[in-house]
């Protein structure tokens, strides 16, 4: 008689429970296939890790049981498939917190699991039926008002009291984690040197719209509104920014400028110089957050000659957008998606255009994307099929790095060949393309190196119809009229766009803070994939990014706004352990790679 998915989840979990309350590693170990893999998210290890095998899952449970006291492993919902491979939502506990995770086993061994921390015992977020009553009704002279309160609130902090966080960024990142970090009942600042929350993505150029579709762009807690559009204007972004900050009511200190950082060691605390409206002031957080997107500075190549050109020439992140100019030559290198979206602006705007590949770019379709690559997980279809953000998110991190590019590779076979003749009609063009180095696509080209790609909105059909020109190639020097390429063609320009991508996030910290810390902390973001711009060795978790690194009290946060609403709960989590005083022992802290 068949199992049901069920009995056999249940007797997995079964087992799994038994295994670790008799801390027998071998009994649990034997639970797992030889090419398993754990995939922990702060409950296990209060770090992001992944353990591959049984021997790894093995080394870690020996270390951790004692600590963790796992148990109560459960369904959350009935579990999918069959004897043959199944899968399930489950729940468990530890001595400090509940979880939530996801399991798939092949031939009732595990295959993957998915362990992550939701929320820690005695502090639980003040929702649902723990929500506060917002008022007492009882009446007494002198009592404040909401907005009094608030008010004197924010008056204080960072003044006559300390923040315990401060996050020095306000794009979505910092707000998105402040908005964790409130809800949890940490005393939060974010700095942020534009006038207004949601400048960062005002001040890009006018053309600008979301690549990434609605249902992977909510913030943390308010999703957009079911009439959203499914790619949203840059301001319209900047406004609801601006008012998820007002509604969340963050300690945001926006036209303030963070000036130098140093942590007293004595004390146990960052000092930070700032300049709030022009004001210096000094706060004293425990923790400092680096929250500053997905990459550090501008990066700008110097081409010899270069000081000599006579017209404009600036960094893609300066492009403003708009003016006319018709009549006039622009060139801009570089050929990912800024370098796409400029392109297009310029051209619509009257511009004689070129853009110059130096290297092979991944391009996928918008529309096949959203079909094939995350139709499954955020898309109308997804929500009808029970697939909220929350489950999509824990979905897509439920398949460790080691294995996702496989599982990519057939979303981009299939891609290749819905889209053959567009993609000939760009080879035709001369366009240089690429599926990543081994045909595993957008996502995990971006999780390597966070460039080398194009979702394409229509700037690709510029180039097929010959409006926007191409060289390919290296570029050899800079005249005073001209970008000059290797083989010596000369391309005429009154403008040169330099769509050239940005360091990696220690760079900041270098000035922040110091060369040597920024070195301790070593390069953020890929996860030692030895391919282009992703040196290896392997580490199997993006570098540095939302959890611990190896200078103490300081962190890493950022991403896209999938990832800065997904990873913003785990550092959330971990900021208020520490914060409470719990014990926070983290397992086999990443070694610093490769400083700036």
């Amino acid at each position: 008689m068949s199992r049901t998915p069920n009995n056999i989840v249940s007797d997995w979990l079964a087992g799994l429970n038994a295994a670790l309350l008799e801390r027998d590693i071998g009994a649990a170990t034997a639970l797992f296939a030889q090419d398993s893999y754990w995939r922990d998210f702060v409950a296990f290890t209060w770090n992001l890790k992944t353990f591959e095998g049984p021997e790894q899952i093995g080394r870690m449970l020996a270390d951790r049981l004692d600590h963790v006291a796992p148990g109560n492993w459960a369904l959350a919902e009935d579990a999918t498939g069959d004897e043959e491979t199944t899968e399930a939502w489950i729940t468990f506990e530890t001595g400090a917190a509940n979880g939530y995770g996801h399991l798939r086993l092949k031939d009732g061994k595990c295959w993957t699991l998915l362990t992550t921390m939701q929320e820690l015992k005695g502090f639980e977020e003040r929702k649902g039926s723990r929500r506060e009553k917002g008022v007492a009704h009882e009446i007494t002279r002198g009592r404040k008002s909401w907005l009094e309160g608030k008010q004197e609130n924010e008056a204080r902090l960072g003044y006559d009291e300390q923040p315990y966080c401060l996050i020095i960024g306000g794009g979505q990142g910092g707000i998105g984690l402040a908005a964790r970090l409130r809800r949890q009942g940490v005393p939060t600042i974010v700095v942020e040197k534009n006038a207004r929350a949601g400048d960062s993505w005002r001040n890009r150029y006018k053309s600008l719209h979301l690549h990434d579709p609605v249902w992977y762009d909510h913030m943390p807690y308010l999703n957009f509104p079911d009439d959203w559009p499914v790619f949203a204007a840059k301001d319209k972004i900047g406004d609801w920014l601006e008012h998820y900050t007002a509604i969340m009511e963050l300690n945001y200190w926006s036209g303030t400028e963070a000036v130098k950082a140093a942590f007293d060691e004595a004390a146990g605390e960052w000092v930070v110089e700032v300049k709030r409206d022009g004001v210096p002031v000094t706060l004293r957080p425990k923790q400092l957050i680096f929250a500053l997107g997905v990459s550090g500075y501008p990066n700008v190549p110097h081409f010899d000659g270069a000081e000599s050109f006579l017209g404009e020439q600036y960094h893609s992140s300066k492009h403003p957008g708009g003016g006319d100019w018709t009549g006039k030559k622009a060139v801009v290198i570089g050929s990912n998606n800024s370098a796409h979206d400029i392109c297009a602006d310029l051209w619509e705007h009257g511009a004689e255009v070129t853009m110059v590949q130096r290297s092979s770019t991944h391009i996928s379709r918008s529309e096949s994307l959203m079909d094939l690559g995350l139709g499954d997980l955020y898309s109308e279809k997804a929500l009808a099929n029970g697939v909220t953000t929350d489950k999509a998110d824990l979905l897509f991190a439920s398949l460790p790095y080691r294995i996702l590019p496989d599982a990519q590779k057939p979303v981009y076979a299939e891609m290749a060949k819905r889209d053959a003749t567009f993609y000939s009609d760009l080879e035709a063009a001369g366009f240089d393309l690429d599926f990543g180095e081994d045909g595993s696509g957008l996502f995990v080209k971006y999780l390597r190196r966070g460039s080398g790609y194009y979702i394409d909105v229509g700037a690709s059909q510029l180039i097929i119809d010959g409006r926007v020109q191409l060289a390919t190639g290296q570029v050899a020097k800079v005249t005073g009229s001209a970008v000059v390429m290797a083989e010596g063609t000369e391309l005429e320009a009154d403008l040169i766009v330099y769509a050239t991508g940005y360091g990696s996030m220690n760079g900041w910290l270098a000035d922040l803070v110091s060369p040597e810390v920024a070195d301790a902390v070593g390069k953020c973001w890929g996860y030692g994939s030895d391919t282009t711009r992703d040196p290896g060795p392997w580490e199997g978790e993006l570098r540095n990014m939302w959890k611990p690194t190896n200078v103490e009290n300081l962190w890493i946060h950022g991403g896209n706004l999938h990832q800065s609403r997904h990873y913003s709960k785990y550092l959330a989590l971990q900021l208020k352990a520490r914060m409470e005083g719990l014990d926070t022992p983290v397992y086999e802290l990443q070694e610093s790679h490769h400083p700036r």
